[in-house]
């Protein structure tokens, strides 16, 4: 049986991973930062073939944590960088875990003997800091693919930032190593949704459907989407996981970056679906998806699937 890392392995998009590999019948090692908080983590627990389940605790900044954790992995995904809305010191909170953390994972599997395929999940935020409003330079109306020039802006959430400087740090390190015995692949979803498979309230994808569904204001950001009715670009958190199994599995992809999109529609349609309603508009595919759907083989669900199951 083969073994595979998972950093973030028991969060939102992470747990749908680890489900997936699971079900390959994969080893799967999962990274926790406290092993005694099972809240966390112990929705894995129920899932098919959970005996293959290894924890281990890791914290990104720390290298000999993150070395135990590589050691005698095939495959090693990173998914564990913090995804936050609301922060009071995006430094320490963001950009520290997102770019230290990946200079720090880079090294670490730079000098692994067993990895043979590393997968990073990244965000939108790595070609456009803007998300979900255009690139600059574009409208609403106006497609954007992995051909378009990456767009970033001090303007852009600390979140977005921290993204699109992690990924930068990752092409400049494929660049700078044109010799490395393990294949690096790239995901970039858009807004991940979905159902979370644990009961856990701190995932701000799931607190994103709630608020959407109830129209609730927290902050400056998501008032800003209501009043310009954004026009939001979604993916299933389903197609995510299956993505970051292909990625993780076919050979020959070294150094690419898959955008993942379904469709997008306004944020007042995005409510009107989560109240298992009807939209008024009829989906864009605003980022492009025929990359990971040729070469990953991904078919994406649409909105009303996975926003209304």
């Amino acid at each position: 049986m083969k073994k595979i890392g998972i950093i973030g392995g028991s969060g939102f998009i992470g747990s749908y991973i680890t489900k997936k590999f699971l079900e390959e019948n994969y080893i799967v090692k999962v990274s926790v930062t406290d092993i005694f908080k099972t809240e966390k983590h112990q929705h894995l627990l129920g899932l098919k073939n959970s005996k293959n389940i290894k924890w281990a605790e890791l914290n990104v900044e720390n290298i000999k944590t993150l070395k135990k954790f590589a050691h005698d992995c095939e495959i090693i995904i990173h998914c564990g960088t913090p995804f936050k809305l609301d922060v009071k010191n995006p430094q320490k909170e963001l950009f520290n875990p997102t770019i230290m953390g990946t200079k720090n994972f880079l090294q670490v599997v730079s000098k692994s003997k067993t990895i043979k395929k590393v997968v990073l999940v990244a965000s939108v935020a790595a070609y456009n800091t803007n998300f979900p409003l255009p690139a600059g330079g574009k409208t609403p109306q106006d497609t954007f693919s992995e051909n378009d020039t990456p767009f970033f802006s001090e303007e852009g959430h600390p979140y977005a930032q921290a993204k699109f400087i992690a990924n930068k740090t990752v092409e400049n390190f494929i660049k700078t190593n044109p010799y490395l015995e393990f294949e690096i692949t790239t995901v970039s979803p858009v807004a991940v949704m979905g159902k979370a498979l644990s009961k856990r309230n701190d995932s701000t994808s799931v607190e994103l459907q709630f608020l959407f569904k109830n129209k609730l204001v927290t902050n400056p950001f998501i008032e800003m989407i209501y009043k310009q009715d954004v026009e939001f670009a979604m993916v299933d958190v389903n197609d995510v996981a299956q993505a970051v199994y292909k990625a993780a599995t076919i050979f020959g992809i070294h150094g690419k970056n898959y955008l993942l999109s379904s469709e997008s529609y306004p944020v007042s349609d995005i409510s009107l679906l989560l109240n298992n309603k009807p939209p008024k508009n009829k989906a864009k595919i605003i980022y492009q998806n025929a990359k990971a759907t040729c070469e990953l083989g991904i078919s994406f669900e649409p909105a009303i699937g996975f926003l209304q199951n």
